[in-house]
């Protein structure tokens, strides 16, 4: 009994931790609307206000081909950072202050609503399949 117990708390809590979280892509779907006005994704996507979202995670920032980003976003690039889970999840916080001196002039994605974005952006990369 006790170890039913132990398994029974362990997997609570697990289902919990937002890594372990299921993520619904429509709601995901209905906050990108707030990002639509700079960024596309999906068949066709282009160049906006900001670069197209397609194949974001495993990119390395600052680095989609045509798009003029900003010598920090290019900066934290050269430095390493490339888009995971939890980087974009950072960023999208507060952009301004996760790369200060970054164009995007958005002001965050409230935790409730970020693991059903970062879900939904990553349903469109082919690094995360």
């Amino acid at each position: 009994m006790k170890n039913i117990l132990v398994a029974f708390t362990a997997l609570t809590v697990l289902a919990a931790s937002p890594s372990f979280a299921q993520e619904d892509l429509s709601k995901g779907k209905k906050t990108f609307k707030k990002c639509k006005a700079c960024h596309a994704v999906g068949d066709g996507a282009k160049i906006k206000v900001g670069p197209p979202l397609n194949d974001l995670f495993g990119r390395t920032a600052g680095s989609f081909e045509g798009f003029k980003y900003s010598k920090a976003m290019k900066a934290k690039g050269d430095e390493g950072l490339v888009w995971n889970e939890e980087t974009l999840a950072e960023f999208l916080k507060k952009p301004k202050k996760y790369i200060k001196g970054t164009k995007m002039s958005f002001r965050g994605v409230k935790e409730k609503k970020m693991a059903n974005l970062v879900a939904y952006l990553k349903s469109f990369s082919k690094a995360a399949e």
